[in-house]
């Protein structure tokens, strides 16, 4: 039913051993592989495309993908390596160094798009920042868009853009095809420069969306429509770290649109407000599971 597009790779988070050294352990993780994981985990029908390594790693992503019920058959398994994050946290908010050159991941193009059947589809993350997998990313959502439910969330990370000029292109055409679109406050800001968030959030309905989501942490989200302005508190959460949440956030809605029929591309421009604010809830109370404990482990349906 949903087919989530981009990166995965390994985080390596940062710990301290029994004797007091500064460790890093590997965990699978990336954008658009945490969303898919965590539909998975929520019972939503998901199937996953990206370049996987054949490595150890690819192995420890591959596994993660099947435990947490999500089909990988669509992705591409080649030997080369595996891309790398390392993770350092300031006060439970992450920063990242990515270690990315010629990877399994970055180096998918556009003769690997698969077939695609599904009726929702997911994009985002640091695949859309870089060659040749952003072009292939970006032709696999304007070919389906037309008949399927798309979403993006482009989850900027402005240290790993090397060309800012090509990659806000590529963002203006993929968020105009868009059903769905989900930003964190700073994205939006680092995206449409300065101003009120209501204003600048029409400004991107204005472009083609249907829904925009825009995330403000311990201060909540407010979602956009023509029809509708919701806001829905943060759930209360003790904060270890922020590594997944908006990820999570994003399966949470995907997720409930699903359970709720809305993922139609008639239902996706109606939307009602019982259906959008039910998918902002379980969004947001989904990505409050994963900040509450460490590194990106989403939660199953039954936690909620």
């Amino acid at each position: 039913m949903i087919l989530a597009c981009g990166e995965a790779l390994i985080d390596m988070l940062p710990r301290q051993t029994d004797a007091g050294d500064s460790a890093f352990l590997p965990a699978p993780g990336g954008a658009v592989f945490n969303t898919a994981v965590a539909l998975g985990r929520l019972g939503a029908p998901t199937s996953f495309f990206s370049g996987i390594s054949s490595d150890f790693f690819g192995e420890i992503l591959l596994r993660s993908l099947s435990e947490s019920g999500v089909d990988s058959s669509p992705a591409v398994i080649s030997d080369r390596p595996s891309t790398l994050a390392f993770v350092r946290l300031t006060n439970g908010n992450a920063q990242y160094l990515f270690y990315d050159d010629n990877t399994a991941g970055r180096m998918l193009s556009e003769a690997d798009l698969p077939e695609v059947t599904q009726r929702a589809l997911f994009f985002g993350g640091i695949s859309l920042a870089v060659e040749p997998c952003g072009s292939a990313y970006e032709a696999l959502m304007l070919r389906e868009a037309p008949r399927a439910v798309t979403m993006i969330d482009p989850n900027i990370r402005p240290g790993f853009i090397k060309d800012e000029q090509a990659y806000r292109g590529r963002l203006k055409r993929m968020l105009k095809a868009a059903d769905i679109v989900k930003m964190s406050e700073e994205d939006l800001h680092w995206l449409e420069g300065d101003g009120e968030i209501s204003r600048l959030a029409s400004r991107l309905l204005g472009m083609g969306p249907n829904l925009v989501l825009i995330t403000r942490g311990e201060h909540g989200v407010t979602g956009y429509s023509i029809d509708h302005v919701i806001d829905v508190p943060a759930t209360k959460a003790e904060v270890v770290d922020t590594v997944g949440a908006g990820d999570t956030f994003n399966a949470g809605v995907l997720a409930s649109l699903h359970a709720r029929g809305g993922l139609t591309k008639q239902r996706i421009a109606n939307l009602d407000e019982e259906t959008f604010r039910a998918a902002l809830e379980l969004g947001a109370k989904a990505a409050a599971v994963t900040v509450s404990r460490a590194g990106a482990n989403p939660p199953w349906a039954s936690e909620l």
